[in-house]
């Protein structure tokens, strides 16, 4: 159901969608990608719901002027990692590191490099995160995976499998850690029922802080581009 767009400058490409859970035309704006989707039920006709995009195109064009514009990754550019913004400049030796303001990468794919780093330090962080708080609860996951999903940070199977975005050591430890200790609790809790929530508490302490920045701004950690490095 592609094809569409709110005319204008610059016109404003729509993704139509059908749901058969859909009970009335709805909206919505990607924070990590900008893409507007419009879910409509089964029955109802395209030209409907284009015309109740049209009826908020102030309001589309106001949110997608707001978004920040996306970054592709290189020398100059500022990074957060760990939360602290970083510039990213040339190393002289063969290794990335971190500098209190700059992480340091060789020259040549340095998208790539750091992409890597990027990937192995999310990794360590995670693991020791997930194996502190699994402790705690009591239980055991089989194994960790990371990825460069973009509908949510972590996952947890029924087979004990926990999955993170490694784009998560962009963002503040405590936040990391949090979103570690969430889909630990999952082992015990399949759910997001009160139960749940009072595990992520007990083995966590208070979370609200970490949820509403991820919230507020977890979008923004994927408008780092590393164009040239695999996901």
């Amino acid at each position: 159901m592609g094809g569409h767009a709110l005319p204008g400058r610059p016109p404003v490409p729509l993704t139509l969608r059908r749901s058969a859970r859909a009970r009335r035309i709805s909206l919505r704006i990607s924070q990590l990608d900008g893409r507007v989707t419009l879910t409509l039920p089964h029955g109802i006709p395209e030209d409907e719901a284009l015309d109740f995009a049209r009826t908020k195109e102030d309001w589309i064009r106001h949110h997608l002027s707001a978004r920040p514009e996306d970054a592709q990754v290189g020398f100059g550019q500022r990074i957060p990692i760990e939360g602290e913004v970083r510039r990213i400049v040339r190393a002289e030796g063969r290794r990335v590191a971190l500098r209190r303001d700059e992480v340091t990468v060789p020259d040549g794919a340095e998208a790539r490099r750091l992409q890597s780093f990027l990937k192995e330090l999310a990794r360590d962080r995670l693991t020791a995160a997930c194996d502190f708080y699994a402790g705690r609860l009591g239980q055991s996951y089989t194994r960790m995976t990371l990825r460069d999903t973009r509908s949510r940070w972590g996952s947890c199977s029924s087979a004990g499998a926990l999955m993170f975005s490694w784009r998560l050591i962009l963002a503040p430890p405590e936040v990391l850690r949090y979103v570690a200790a969430h889909e630990v609790a999952h082992l015990a809790e399949m759910n997001h029922s009160p139960a749940f929530w009072a595990q992520v508490e007990r083995i966590h302490g208070p979370y609200d802080d970490a949820r509403r920045w991820l919230r507020e701004h977890g979008g923004g950690l994927h408008r780092y581009r590393f164009d040239g490095a695999s996901s």
